[in-house]
């Protein structure tokens, strides 16, 4: 029995802090804002630690829908998911997407097969010493179970995309650690950001059965053989935990909108993005200037793409050097993104796509997973 509607809005912003489409669609009644559940966001900040523009965004979302929900902008963040991936490199455009979920009195009817369905789940709070080793892996794992069941999801092949958020390390957590006699998986912040998302994108792997359930300390950012083809996870400053988001179909679901997934092996792999793309109907063929986008068959209409890339760890790409980690003036991540989000931009025919840097352990080293979301007719 179909119990959700769940509901897809990709809106464009003129800046972190512009929450102008959003509050339009809701005066217009196109969203109730009780129904939002989770945001993922691209902003124009460096994606880097100190990228403030993903705070920044957060907080202009949840000033603006706490008197819509009579909340506090405090219980707004604890109450709806949000994940904000900063870089836009290229011809990213900074947008967010909007996740809504409804419960349903009375099954639609006409509506067949799996559609869109979202769950959302959180860890504990971790200790600094615990990001990046195995109890970051087992709590993410935990909460990506719960986030299935959230979702009325039962086969891990029916989940597509899973979206963390997850914390980094500062100096001052560094230190805190220290000070009880403790050591940190790394000193760098900028490192950091890396073991929390490998570590994150393991604990998916052993939820959905990837990989074994005794994933250790000394697997993330070495044993690159191991990884989720369907975990995105994306580290900030702003958080201590892990927020997990699990998008996939469920027979539970009324939504008017489905997902599907491939897995990148490169970061030139367009024949992944096609795949993905066809995975939910967007025809491959006639492939022009305005992209696979605009072949929709059959009244179906890309929604939009997600994406991981990162600079491949061994230097190279089918065999040609890239200079990507050897750049002391732009980061890796930044080049990767700029790099994946071209090549899926020119096949989507939209530069409004999230693709997020940095994919230790989510896909095959220097590749990821990538998802596309489409309405049906």
């Amino acid at each position: 029995m179909r119990t959700t509607s769940v509901g897809v809005f990709k809106i464009a912003t003129r800046g972190p802090g512009d929450v102008s489409g959003l509050m339009g669609l809701i005066a217009s009644r196109a969203i109730d804002p009780a129904s939002i559940l989770a945001i993922l966001g691209k902003t124009e900040g460096n994606g880097g630690v100190n990228d403030f523009t993903r705070e920044y965004a957060v907080a202009a979302l949840c000033t603006a829908l706490a008197p819509k929900l009579g909340l506090t902008p405090e219980e707004v963040e604890q109450r709806i998911a949000f994940v904000m991936s900063g870089g836009t490199e290229g011809v990213l455009s900074p947008h967010i997407t909007v996740f809504t979920r409804q419960q349903l009195e009375t099954p639609p009817a006409g509506i067949s097969g799996k559609r869109l369905s979202i769950g959302m789940a959180q860890t504990r709070d971790f200790l600094p010493e615990e990001l990046g080793r195995s109890a970051q892996i087992a709590e993410t794992a935990k909460a990506v179970k719960a986030a299935m069941a959230d979702a009325g999801i039962t086969d891990a092949a029916d989940v597509h995309f899973v979206q963390i958020k997850c914390p980094l390390l500062t100096s001052e957590r560094v230190e805190e650690a220290s000070s009880r006699g403790h050591k940190a998986v790394t000193i760098s912040a900028y490192s950091s950001m890396a073991y929390s998302r490998g570590a994150s994108a393991l604990g998916v792997a052993v939820a959905l059965g990837e990989v074994a359930a005794d994933a250790k300390d000394e697997d993330v950012l070495r044993r690159y053989d191991l990884f989720s083809k369907v975990a995105s996870t994306s580290s900030g400053i702003e958080l201590m935990h892990n927020v997990v988001i699990v998008l996939g179909n469920s027979e539970s679901s009324a939504s008017e909108f489905e997902i599907g997934h491939a897995v990148m092996n490169d970061a030139i792999d367009a024949a992944a993005v096609i795949e993905a793309l066809s995975s939910v109907g967007l025809g491959a063929q006639g492939l022009g200037a305005q992209g696979l986008g605009a072949q929709a068959k059959a009244g179906r209409a890309l929604v939009n793409v997600l994406a991981k890339a990162e600079a491949s760890p061994d230097g190279t790409v089918r065999g040609c050097r890239h200079t990507m980690l050897e750049d002391t003036d732009i980061s890796s991540t930044r080049h990767a993104r700029a790099a994946v989000g071209g090549l899926i931009a020119g096949l989507a025919g939209t530069g409004a796509v999230y693709v997020s840097g940095g994919a230790e352990h989510q896909g095959p080293a220097g590749g990821g997973p990538v998802a596309v979301i489409a309405r049906l007719p």
